[in-house]
């Protein structure tokens, strides 16, 4: 592989892993907990390995007890370097051989391989094996020993190691423990993996590629779609050779360790659809209409209409002081008060109590709003996105009566004052008052001095009795004039109370609208925001 196709790959691998740590950061509280921290711990691998030396290729040498993993180990490096015996399990701690060892140690010191087991190939050994520089190759603990110290360091650089020889032997190479607990956790991991059917000099020829035919064929059966199989026989030699040039070309492409963390990314990606399926962009923004129906459901559930309404009869009925004839405004002194007939006694106070307990009252409709707008935004999503976009819309719903409450208690108009052209009409109403007073005496002026005679009149026009019937037509005019002011001043009064309730609930439905972007719909956008940007990064990290 060019040095230009390397640089490539890491990049891409570089990308991916980015978009693997975005999807940790926006799946905590989506994601399974187990997978975040498996995803977490391969983010902090990776990162690892390749800040280290990438020209060295780590291959792992993993076995079960008797397989002859260690003495392979010695027949590949040329050198007695690997404890062998039969005590078992023979190898306690890992044993390294490096074929360059320049760059190697802090590879090393991240594999945490103990200095007392680390050897290096010196120059003079390494006459024919030039195609191994940037090798290291280990001979881990047995897998299934029964040592927990020395077991759980086999697992551990099983899952760290840039690729992984698996040495079985003809009597064990179906063994269930390899296959159930590192095999199948492996699947994907084909271009890491590689098979060796160790000690086949026990075998005959025919016996040996009837063993190789059915490990293929049950690797294959677990997932291993091209396995790679290699027969040894560390005793004589046999097939050695056949798998240093196995290791030789992976350390020659110096891809491995790319490979290694890809096939891992790959595995836990797999995880992740499995775990959040069906992932499907949605809208992130909430659109006008649905804003608008949130507002309006949220409009009813305090009761904006009725409100509305309410003040508008208010305005009505208290302009019958200002602006009604006053003569029948007098007459119905004697009728209830129509005030208390609508319980509207102190208007402001009561109004204010009316907007609050309009709010408070109707708890349960807010909740039904908030619940009508994310489930109608999150047809389709994973359920636990969708229970994601459902709290972020209720994350300030326990606020949002109180402040509805509190908005609309300021919307209320200040009814103590009152406009001005209701002044005039009420000063024009009494000039009449007093002009109908005038008349009414003028004329009980003529008929005591012009036609009963009670005395002489201080002035000749008080007692002129042609001068009646122009008096009685005045009184009518005024009467008339009076009323007909009234209906005039009452109908102004309905029209303008009607535009006063429009924008009122103009008013209102603005504010109830401001309240429902900034305590609902922000919430829930960010929460969409954040699904699609899992659904971004869940893209980026796909092959």
């Amino acid at each position: 592989m060019t040095a230009v196709s390397t640089a490539e790959r890491r990049h891409g691998l570089g990308s991916r892993l980015a978009a693997l740590a975005r999807i940790v950061e926006l799946g905590q509280g989506r994601l399974d907990p187990a997978l975040v921290t498996d995803a977490a711990q391969l983010l902090l691998r990776a990162g690892d390995r390749l800040k280290l030396s990438s020209d060295h290729t780590v291959v792992a040498l993993a076995g079960g007890t008797g397989s002859g993993k260690s003495s392979l180990f010695n027949a590949v490096s040329g050198l007695e370097l690997s404890p062998i015996g039969v005590r078992r399990p023979t190898t306690a701690r890992t044993h390294a051989c490096v074929w360059g060892i320049d760059g190697a140690g802090p590879l090393l010191d991240w594999l945490q391989i103990q200095w007392r087991h680390r050897f290096a190939r010196a120059s003079a050994l390494d006459k024919g094996e030039s195609q191994l520089h940037g090798l290291i190759l280990l001979d881990l603990p047995d897998h299934d020993s029964i040592r927990a110290l020395t077991d759980h360091e086999a697992h551990r650089l099983i899952q760290t190691a840039d690729l992984i020889v698996w040495v079985l032997d003809p009597q064990k190479y179906a063994d269930a423990s390899v296959h159930r607990r590192y095999v199948t956790e492996l699947t994907g991991h084909d271009a890491v993996t590689v098979f060796v059917l160790n000690q086949s000099d026990r075998l005959t020829p025919e016996e040996q590629a009837e063993c190789v035919a059915d490990l293929e064929d049950l690797l294959r059966r677990e997932g291993v779609a091209d396995p790679r199989v290699v027969a040894t026989s560390a005793t004589t030699g046999k097939g050695v050779d056949s798998l240093k040039a196995v290791l030789a070309e992976s350390v020659a492409a110096r891809r491995a360790a790319y490979q290694r963390l890809e096939a891992d990314l790959d595995r836990l990606v797999l995880r992740l659809v499995k775990d959040v399926p069906e992932l499907l962009r949605v809208e992130s923004t909430v659109d006008g209409a649905r804003r608008a129906g949130l507002a309006e459901a949220l409009c009813d559930a305090v009761g904006v209409s009725a409100l509305g309404e309410a003040l508008e009869n208010v305005h009505a009925v208290r302009s019958a002081d200002w602006v009604g004839w006053p003569y029948a405004r007098w007459a119905a002194r004697l009728r209830p008060d129509p005030l208390k007939s609508l319980r509207l006694g102190g208007v402001k106070d009561d109004i204010r109590g009316l907007v609050a307990s309009s709010v408070t009252a109707q708890p349960a409709e807010v909740d039904n709003a908030v619940q009508a707008l994310a489930d109608g935004l999150t047809a389709g999503m994973p359920e636990v996105w969708r229970d994601g976009v459902r709290e972020a819309a209720r994350s300030r719903v326990d606020e949002l009566p109180e402040a509805l409450s509190e908005e609309l208690a300021e919307v209320a108009p200040p009814l103590d004052r009152v406009p001005v052209w209701w002044w005039l009409l009420k000063i024009w109403q009494y000039l009449l008052v007093l002009m109908f007073v005038a008349s009414l005496a003028w004329a009980g002026a003529i008929l005591a001095y012009g036609v009963f005679k009670a005395g002489r009149p201080p002035a000749e026009v008080l007692g002129d009795v042609a001068v009646l019937p122009w008096v009685g037509l005045m009184m009518i005019s005024v009467l008339g004039l009076g009323l007909f002011s009234a209906m005039a001043s009452r109908n102004f009064v309905v029209l303008a109370a009607g535009k006063e309730r429009d924008r009122l609930e103009r008013d209102m439905r603005r504010r109830v609208g401001v309240l429902a972007q900034n305590m609902v719909v922000e919430p829930v956008e960010r929460e969409l925001n954040r699904y699609n940007e899992y659904f971004g990064a869940m893209a980026a990290a796909r092959r």
